[in-house]
């Protein structure tokens, strides 16, 4: 069956990721860190890698140090692709 055929094989799954704001300072922009903790491709003991998202906050739910779930969306910026979905505590 080809997937033009098949509605369900062309939704895609939006990526998600848990992470900490870190900058509320720009007008409906979040800076989050996600801090991922992966093994070591050599060694295998178990290492923590973070990566800096710009999120997309409408209504600026977030304050700094709060824990969110963000989403992955369209381009919205030049760095911009998250937008926030929920935020988790305070």
């Amino acid at each position: 069956m080809s997937e033009s055929t098949n509605p369900e094989a062309a939704k895609q799954v939006r990526k998600t990721r848990v992470g900490v704001v870190t900058s509320n300072k720009m007008s409906k922009t979040l800076v989050v860190e996600h801090v991922a903790r992966v093994p070591h491709p050599r060694f295998n003991k178990i290492v923590k890698r973070s990566k800096k998202y710009y999120v997309h906050d409408e209504n600026g739910e977030a304050q700094i140090g709060d824990k969110v779930r963000i989403v992955e969306t369209r381009p919205l910026s030049k760095l911009k692709r998250w937008s926030l979905e929920k935020v988790l505590s305070h």
